[in-house]
């Protein structure tokens, strides 16, 4: 990246390859954001990934992507190891997204399936609750953070509905939320704020995972006022929006970003 580029603010970005954390990372490129992008992606999966990420370049923004596992610790000292040589005293990390969907989706009666274990929701509550306050913790305890930054995570109406198959990732939503709020009560005096972001139902890979996710697409199409689902872009563009030097006293809140979806 260009060290003498002081105009285009900086964005971490842990899993941004697809769903919405790409299409968070699209909006950025064309407004002003460089980018480092964390991402676990097959090798089947990644020629059609880095033309993404050219479409990230072609927008505007400088990107560095790492192939790596957020939550192995090593891996998260490396990708900040290489984040810190990109700083300088007058920039730094303006934005921390955490967009991380790795979790296990299994129902906790079924004499027909595997069912859920409690290793399954340590993985999945770790992975997709408390690894958002590693990366934050360690890009404070390194001084990566700028003066006026944001922490923006992605929770969904799973944190407070029962679906069959979603009770490990309910309960790591839940977690994250209680993160977020004391993020939000720590951190804030530093300059940093921390928010998150409940999409309605979202066609996405991740959606896609769940068992039974026709039926969720179906019910929210019926049930949403907009008489749509939830898209990528729609989401994305609260994220920019909570960028905003405007929106700097949005603080350790859930913001809703699902077109009323959730209202009935």
């Amino acid at each position: 990246m260009d060290r003498d580029n002081k105009q285009r603010k900086l964005a971490l970005i842990i899993g941004g390859s697809t769903g919405l954390g790409y299409a968070s990372a699209r909006k950025l490129a064309m407004n002003g954001f460089d980018l480092f992008i964390v991402h676990r992606t097959r090798r089947n999966e990644r020629e059609e990934v880095n033309e993404r990420f050219a479409e990230l370049e072609a927008a505007g923004a400088e990107v560095r992507q790492f192939n790596a596992d957020a939550v192995n610790r090593d891996k998260r000292r490396e990708i900040l190891r290489s984040l810190k040589e990109e700083c300088t005293s007058e920039r730094k990390v303006s934005l921390l997204l955490h967009s991380l969907a790795k979790g296990n989706l299994k129902k906790m009666t079924d004499s027909n399936e595997q069912l859920l274990s409690g290793d399954d929701f340590k993985v999945t509550v770790e992975a997709m609750g408390i690894n958002l306050y590693e990366w934050a913790r360690s890009l404070f305890d390194m001084e990566l953070f700028d003066s006026d930054s944001r922490i923006i995570s992605f929770t969904s109406e799973g944190n407070q509905k029962a679906w069959p198959y979603y009770g490990a990732v309910s309960a790591a939503k839940a977690a994250l939320e209680a993160i977020t709020r004391n993020l939000a009560l720590e951190f804030a005096p530093y300059g940093i704020t921390s928010n998150c972001i409940q999409a309605g139902i979202t066609d996405t890979a991740s959606l896609r995972r769940i068992p039974g996710h026709t039926e969720l697409i179906e019910a929210a199409r019926k049930r949403n006022p907009m008489k749509r689902l939830t898209r990528p872009e729609d989401v994305a563009n609260v994220v920019y929006l909570l960028t905003r030097p405007e929106a700097r006293w949005i603080n350790g809140s859930i913001l809703k970003a699902d077109g009323g979806e959730s209202l009935q």
